[in-house]
């Protein structure tokens, strides 16, 4: 016991130090540039490793009892952590080579999770965030060109010569943390077992781009470009999820959607010129939102897997430790004060009123902090709250359900004045005018209100293809299908001419069957007039 007392304090003590080791192994050298394998050990690195590895152990658990009737348990179990492997490579990369293997390790692996079930649904979300993110690994690739170019292929140390580089590189982590125009596939990626899910939108796959530009600010200030396209799309992107899950009815979905929205919250805040808060928020957001998922985890596995809120009402009754965990980590998500998220994302609101942005950007993140509390609760009130819609089975009572959500619980209460204390930055105090405090916390209760009030049930968001919350091939067949049936009829007219004529230009078919009969009872010579009558014509039409 006393050696694990001690490796515990080396590792809190290693982590509050600003000490930095760095393992490199070097390949070759041409050109006077070294190309290498890098590891960075940092307080940054550490502290989202063992994050990263908490949440994964969880999920871990959680996944032997939900997949245990499973045929390929193993299997599934081996790609999941080949999966956490690829995160960890990118968490302590230092070179192009450690976070080229990581990137697209991670789009890989996720990429065989989606499609675990083999439905039509997994097959078109599967390969729609594969397409995506494989705009981020052309990006990466792109960006190992002018690494080399400027004779360095480490971002370890940066300069202002790398400012286009950065640009990049910002780019690619868009695409890879699901921002606008990219969110479509975060959505649509809810297709994978709940596990995967948990593991995918609290601490790996969204977050990589995230931690990538952490990682590429924490030497080199943001230039303005940078932070411009972070602030827009960071902004859009929380406004568009918290819209788009008031009106969304999977819990599932909800989920996800309001991942989407706290992701635009740290990009935010990275747009702002503050990594050391997105990181914060990135650690308490990974703890609540595994939280939430494996206790919608719960719900599934009590309602025969039923997804739909307006038939989840009176499960609580059934299960009443997944349903207490299931509202701390819904009030965690609205910034309910002294819960994790409180510390973090409270302080990046007061933030944004002392950074000297646009009111646009002030009007689109209050908002937004609305919408997540107006979802939240609509969430608890349907789930928790309600009458009961349906029959459940008995709430499943195994240590291997109930272990993970105590875990991640004391993490989501705790966790906010953990990291608050782990980094001096997070400790710091805003001061902004009573009036503007006042706003966050009426917005807030104002969305708590909506929540409670209007239902909002409705089945789709207006104009949400053209939001990229949803492919926009997506359900436009309905919209196009007569032009697609004339297109196919055309396509198909090219080898059967007589097909033409009957199903699409009947009239015209009738009257050149009669023009072609017509001149074979008048003799060759009115047949040779005529057809030269219907290549004029033809030709004139063309011209």
């Amino acid at each position: 016991m006393s050696k694990k007392m001690f490796l515990m304090s080396c590792s809190y003590l290693f982590l509050m130090s600003n000490k930095t080791f760095i393992m490199e192994y070097e390949l070759l050298n041409l050109s006077s540039i070294c190309f290498s394998f890098t590891m960075i050990f940092d307080s940054i690195s550490m502290c989202f490793g063992a994050v990263v590895t908490l949440i994964a152990g969880c999920v871990f658990t959680f996944a032997c009892k939900y997949m245990e009737e499973d045929h390929f348990f193993f299997r599934f179990i081996w790609i999941l952590l080949s999966f956490v492997i690829s995160m960890n490579l990118l968490i302590f990369s230092g070179s192009v080579f450690f976070l080229l293997l990581g990137w697209d390790g991670l789009g890989i692996t996720s990429f065989a999770l989606i499609i675990y079930y083999q439905s039509y649904e997994s097959y078109s979300a599967g390969f729609q965030t594969l397409m995506v993110n494989r705009i981020g690994d052309a990006l990466i690739v792109a960006g190992s060109f002018l690494f080399v170019s400027l004779e360095q292929y480490s971002f370890l140390s940066l300069t202002s010569a790398f400012t286009l580089l950065v640009l990049v590189l910002c780019v690619a982590a868009l695409t890879k943390s699901a921002q606008y125009p990219f969110s479509s596939w975060l959505p649509a990626a809810m297709a994978a077992p709940t596990p995967v899910s948990a593991l995918v939108h609290s601490s790996t796959l969204v977050t990589a781009g995230i931690y990538l530009v952490i990682r590429l600010s924490h030497n080199l200030p943001l230039s303005i470009s940078s932070s411009l396209l972070l602030m827009i799309c960071g902004s859009i992107t929380c406004l568009l999820g918290g819209w788009a899950a008031t009106f969304e009815n999977d819990i599932k979905k909800i989920i996800a959607l309001s991942t989407l929205s706290q992701l635009g919250v740290m990009v935010f805040s990275l747009g702002l010129g503050f990594p050391a808060l997105a990181l914060f928020h990135l650690f308490t957001h990974a703890m609540f939102k595994a939280l939430l998922f494996l206790a919608a985890g719960s719900i599934l596995l009590t309602s025969f897997g039923t997804q739909d809120l307006r038939l989840l009402g009176g499960v609580g009754l059934k299960m009443p430790l997944a349903m207490v965990l299931f509202n701390l980590s819904s009030l965690c998500l609205v910034g309910t004060p002294f819960l994790s998220a409180f510390y973090s994302k409270h302080l990046i609101l007061e933030k944004v009123f002392l950074s000297g942005t646009n009111m646009v950007g002030i009007v689109l993140m209050m908002v937004a902090t609305m919408f997540t509390a107006k979802y939240s609760l609509r969430a608890l009130k349907s789930v928790v709250w309600s009458k009961m819609a349906l029959s459940v089975s008995s709430a499943p009572s195994s240590s291997l359900i109930n272990l993970p959500l105590i875990i991640l619980g004391s993490g989501a209460i705790v966790a906010g004045k953990f990291f608050s204390l782990m980094n001096i930055y997070n400790m710091e105090l805003a001061y902004i005018p009573t009036m503007m405090s006042n706003m966050i916390n009426g917005v807030t209760i104002l969305g708590v209100i909506l929540g409670i009030m209007i239902s909002g049930n409705k089945n789709h968001m207006p104009w949400e293809h053209f939001s990229f919350l949803t492919p926009l091939y997506v359900n436009v067949t309905k919209l196009f299908s007569p032009v697609v049936q004339k297109l196919s009829m055309l396509d198909y007219g090219w080898l059967e001419p007589k097909v033409i004529f009957q199903k699409t230009l009947e009239p015209l078919g009738k009257v050149a069957s009669d023009f072609y009969s017509w001149p074979s009872t008048k003799g060759s010579l009115n047949r040779i007039l005529l057809s030269l009558m219907v290549i004029s014509f033809g030709f004139s039409f063309i011209i």
